[in-house]
């Protein structure tokens, strides 16, 4: 009896731990992502005129920034959570998302100080189930996260594309032009640390699809500072050579994130139009995250893009408004040629709409007056501009 009941508790304190684990690693995911990824509509009316609706069903619509491939979310299906999937981008007009690639943000994130001594994405990778060798390398994570990316275009064969060259973008647009059911994505990483200090690390990102560099994230790395780090300090010789053969691959670096001396060093170093993907201007929010009228006007003298955030750090407000009054802004400095669309969608961050909710942002800048011409070069026209000439020709 002894041996038949150890058997029998030993037999059910498995089949509970195993419900438990399994309950743990179904149930959290998403349950962390709810409370990361918010959304706050109450600034915004639902109805939308027939000229609304009409003017942005016309759009070309691209958003420089999303971090959507950082979580365990089917990107194939609607989700009631979150704010990026494919039918949402197609919904809601989207004809390309940048899917940024994060791949370690520092424990007590914040924007002024952080250290690269510790590390949120391998608790998040175990979480998600990501593959042991992602668990140790930041590399691995960039790759799987592009494997993920991927695997959806695999499945979405003919409805979702990974744009990778000035071909390839060609090719979509003439099928969008007949068919809007369609949309589109290029990858970025997010953070030059992801290369592990090797140069052939580049190469290989640059062979899975990565066309967007970011050269600094939350804290400071080989390749320079951050405006979040603790020395802030600008380009080191290895962020040089990664620069350099950058713009031999034909890929456009992003400054989002990098420290002062970082964005002033490679817009005095590159010869290619620079990004600043996601952020705020410092007129409208006063935030050292935030782009300065100085460096607004270096971006465009670069030829570059100010991709405009939608999150409350980045415009100081979670109203639509606060997006629109920064898009104006660099308008009015520099001309509408340089500014874009930079949502930080799923960046841990609360947004005022989600992708598929993207004609509020059209309704508003209608409102604020914006010509028809400027609304649908800062919507998109803009940023398929850029990628047209400065992709990879082949």
């Amino acid at each position: 009896m002894n041996r038949k009941f150890a058997f029998k508790y030993t037999f059910l304190l498995i089949l509970v731990l195993a419900i438990i684990f399994i309950a743990f690693f179904t149930i959290a995911p998403p349950h962390i992502e709810k409370s990361r990824n918010r959304v706050a509509h109450t600034q915004i009316k639902l109805a939308h005129s027939k000229e609304i609706l009409s003017l942005h069903k016309s759009l070309l619509i691209a958003d420089l920034h999303s971090d959507s491939l950082l979580w365990d979310r089917n990107l194939k299906t609607k989700s009631d959570y979150g704010h990026v999937d494919i039918p949402r981008l197609i919904e809601g007009n989207v004809g390309l998302q940048v899917f940024s690639v994060v791949t370690k943000t520092p424990k007590g994130l914040n924007l002024v100080r952080n250290t690269d001594q510790s590390d949120n994405i391998t608790l998040l990778a175990l979480v998600q189930r990501w593959p042991p060798h992602t668990w140790f390398s930041l590399y691995a994570r960039a790759d799987h996260q592009a494997k993920k990316l991927h695997a959806l275009e695999k499945k979405l064969a003919g409805e979702f594309f990974i744009i990778k060259t000035q071909k390839e973008l060609s090719a979509y647009l003439e099928q969008r032009s007949s068919d809007p059911n369609v949309t589109a994505g290029l990858l970025s990483l997010e953070g030059g640390h992801a290369l592990e200090g090797k140069l052939e690390n580049l190469d290989r990102l640059y062979e899975i699809g990565f066309r967007i560099i970011g050269f600094s994230h939350f804290f400071d790395n080989e390749l320079g500072g951050s405006v979040h780090g603790v020395s802030k300090h600008g380009i080191t010789k290895f962020g040089i050579k990664i620069l350099r053969r950058m713009e031999q691959l034909e890929m456009l670096v992003d400054l989002s994130h990098a420290s002062p001396e970082l964005m002033q060093d490679i817009l005095s170093l590159s010869t290619r139009p620079i990004l600043v993907s996601h952020t705020g201007v410092q007129a409208i929010c006063k935030s050292k995250r935030n782009l300065t009228d100085n460096q607004i006007k270096q971006i465009a003298k670069s030829g570059g893009l100010i991709g405009i955030g939608f999150w409350p750090n980045a415009i100081c407000t979670s109203d639509i408004n606060g997006i629109v009054k920064s898009i104006l802004h660099v308008i009015n400095l520099v001309g509408v040629d340089f500014v874009a669309l930079g949502s930080d969608f799923d960046g841990n961050v609360q947004v005022p709409f989600t992708a598929n909710e993207i004609i509020y942002l059209t309704n508003a800048l209608v409102n604020a007056g914006l010509p028809e011409s400027q609304i649908r070069m800062v919507m998109g026209e803009n940023v398929f501009r850029i990628l047209s000439k400065y992709l990879p020709t082949n």
